[in-house]
């Protein structure tokens, strides 16, 4: 069972999406905030017990990333509705996790691929994420800040593209030989 405790972080941060949303619709930022920073830290404790425990698995391989991705989308998609970010940045956000999601989908159909770690852009993009989040729920916002996050978002999903075109490629070639 303690072997277990990282998945059930990343877990509780996937079941914590909705309050958070909820939230956020109800004008909570300082709430929203503190359940955010929260969050932040059992995506920490998910990866030091995986570590420390050497419970590293496939589900957590899987379920971190989503329980991140999940609930960063959700928050652009409020910040959209809301007003607190321009829709054309929660469309770059969003749209980039989407056509993760489909490509990683369609590799997992139709190659043997099943490993997609993550990239240092992916990861400096989800940092600028993050802190723009953050930033957003501290009543902090800039035309700078937004076209960071924009930058980075949009380079990151053309770097996972051009990765994913590589891994499609060479699964192909390795299918043919």
């Amino acid at each position: 069972m303690i072997r277990q405790i990282p998945n059930l972080l990343s877990l509780v941060r996937l079941v914590a999406t909705p309050f958070l949303i909820w939230l956020l619709i109800l004008g909570h930022r300082q709430s929203a905030l503190a359940l955010c920073l929260a969050a932040g830290v059992t995506d920490v404790l998910d990866g030091f017990f995986a570590r420390r425990l050497k419970s590293s698995s496939q589900t957590g391989a899987y379920l971190d990333p989503i329980a991140d991705k999940v609930m960063l989308s959700a928050t652009f998609v409020a910040f959209g509705i809301s007003g607190a970010a321009p829709l054309w940045l929660v469309a770059i956000v969003f749209g980039r996790d989407a056509l993760m999601l489909v490509a990683i989908g369609a590799l997992l159909l139709f190659t043997n691929l099943r490993r997609f770690p993550p990239t240092v852009w992916g990861k400096l993009s989800t940092f600028v994420q993050v802190g723009f989040v953050l930033f957003v729920l501290a009543g902090i916002s800039s035309l700078v800040l937004v076209c960071i996050t924009a930058a980075a978002t949009a380079w990151s999903g053309l770097h996972y593209c051009w990765i994913g075109a590589r891994m499609l490629r060479g699964s192909v070639l390795k299918r043919v030989s």
